[in-house]
């Protein structure tokens, strides 16, 4: 029920509000003009008749004792004279009962007008329906006046109309005001989808130009039209829009600066970098020659220098990705020997510290630097963090896997016909929960009283670029016996070229 309440338009909204207004308007309207009408026409036949009728007894001159037939001949020259309709006129004087035609008329009189007639000198009268048939009856007695005095002589004269004219009249005006309220109706469409088009443009235009913002072009502006409160509202959404921009242009001038700076400061580190390097691996050397004091402050001069070097290059490389200038070199390699490799080269060759599942046979194309950067840097992360043995494992798959937390997906984000698999596992404590959405973070540490810890924060973050470079997916996990699980999935056709 809601799903369909919510597939009717704001137009169609205001269209069918509009057309209840007229409907309820043109009701209300037919409603009382039929009202005022009916009372009209039917106060007019009964003022008429009522009048005439009175007239008609005033000039009656009945002897009394009452003689039945010329008390006939008098009644039906009144109701000849009948207005507006002709009458059936009846007269009772005691038991005599007189009528001017042979209709039995009399049931149409009411005990009531009878009793109003002996106590009103002036006469009464009565409106009643019969079988379906309106009628208008009157009743006036002769009176006799003895001084100033007026006694009523015990005839009294009744006079029967129907009143089924006028009923036809009213019903011929019902139907014409029915008749008429539809095709008005049908016309206020015509007005009501041009109201709902004067609306609905400006919050047309509103929602085209929260789509552009939403897409990126902030200098998206809506044309002010009116002095209405919709014109308000475009002259408030262009007035954010131009706050949105200029706020956007500062963050983006501020984040510009912050890689330039972080590029320019390693760039410029690297010269003198190289030259403490070259030194301390003299001074390593003759290490051995020195004080003790002396030899272990050259080895954490050393190890330091090594450390701020690679931090070094880590910030290099991350503002090639954030200046989109990484490029992939790819060649079809072996990928179990591109691993060998990458643990040979970093002396993590002991099956007690890194257990390997390596098939072999499959090839894929990728960038031999890059991938050696991924594995070193999963591996590493796993022998710092995690505890030993450290299992890297290889496989291709068809079908997706389930994953714990996604590094930075990409739209080709989903099922491959065929993915390079390489999963990397510790048996330390795992990854807390709260951790989890921000591992591949840069300069991210799950321990915040890890600050001064070996790694620099930027190693699962330049692994997840690297993956996503190859068209790929890094996830971050934890297994259901404990320790931390890192999944590469990479497509084995179809890598990016560039960043």
């Amino acid at each position: 029920m809601s799903h369909k309440r919510a597939r009717i338009g704001f137009r169609t909204r205001l269209v069918l509000a509009f057309l209840l207004v007229a409907a309820v308007s043109a009701g209300a309207t037919a409603v009382l003009t039929y009202r005022e009408a009916r009372t009209a026409i039917l106060d007019q036949a009964q003022n008429t008749a009522v009048s005439s009728f009175r007239e008609r007894v005033q000039e009656l001159a009945t002897p009394l004792p009452v003689e039945p037939r010329s008390l006939q001949e008098d009644l039906r020259r009144i109701a000849r004279q009948g207005k507006p309709h002709p009458w059936v006129v009846f007269a009772e004087y005691g038991s005599i009962r007189v009528s001017s035609g042979t209709s039995p008329v009399s049931t149409v009189i009411t005990p009531a007008l009878r009793r109003a007639a002996l106590t009103h000198p002036r006469g009464s009268f009565q409106r009643v329906e019969r079988n379906g048939v309106p009628w208008l009856t009157i009743a006036v007695p002769t009176v006799f006046q003895a001084g100033k005095a007026v006694h009523p002589t015990g005839l009294v004269l009744y006079a029967v109309m129907p009143l089924t004219g006028e009923e036809a009249n009213i019903r011929a005006m019902v139907t014409a005001a029915r008749d008429g309220a539809l095709p008005v109706l049908a016309l206020a469409i015509v007005p009501a989808l041009l109201a709902a088009r004067s609306v609905l443009r400006p919050v047309r235009d509103l929602r085209n130009a929260a789509q552009n913002m939403g897409n990126g072009r902030l200098d998206t502006r809506i044309q002010v039209k009116g002095g209405d409160e919709l014109a308000e509202l475009a002259r408030t959404f262009n007035d954010s829009a131009v706050e949105l921009e200029r706020s956007v242009g500062e963050l983006r001038e501020a984040e510009a600066r912050a890689r330039r700076f972080a590029s320019d400061v390693s760039h410029e580190l690297r010269t003198p970098l190289a030259g403490m390097l070259a030194v301390t691996e003299v001074l390593d050397e003759d290490a051995d020659r020195l004080a003790p004091d002396t030899a272990a402050a050259v080895r954490l001069i050393s190890a330091e220098t090594g450390k701020l070097a690679l931090l070094v290059e880590d910030l290099m490389e991350i503002s090639r990705f954030d200046a989109r200038a990484a490029e992939l070199n790819t060649d079809e390699i072996d990928v179990a020997q591109a691993i060998h490799k990458t643990l040979t080269s970093r002396h993590w060759t002991d099956p007690a510290q890194v257990a390997t599942d390596l098939p072999d046979g499959i090839r894929a194309r990728l960038d031999p630097r890059r991938f050696d950067v991924v594995i070193a840097n999963l591996v590493g992360n796993a022998l710092r963090h995690g505890s030993a043995p450290v299992r890297v494992r290889l496989r291709v798959v068809t079908t997706a896997d389930d994953a714990t937390v996604v590094s930075r997906p990409t739209a080709d984000d989903g099922a491959t016909p065929a993915r390079l698999v390489i999963e990397v596992t510790d048996c330390g404590p795992g990854i807390a929960a709260e951790a989890l959405p921000h591992v591949f973070e840069r300069f991210y540490k799950a321990d915040a009283a890890r600050t001064r810890s070996q790694g620099s924060g930027l190693g699962l973050a330049i692994t997840s670029e690297n993956v996503r470079l190859h068209g790929g997916v890094v996830r971050a996990g934890n297994g259901p016996r404990g320790g931390a699980v890192f999944t590469v999935e990479i497509p084995l056709s179809g890598v990016e070229a560039t960043a």
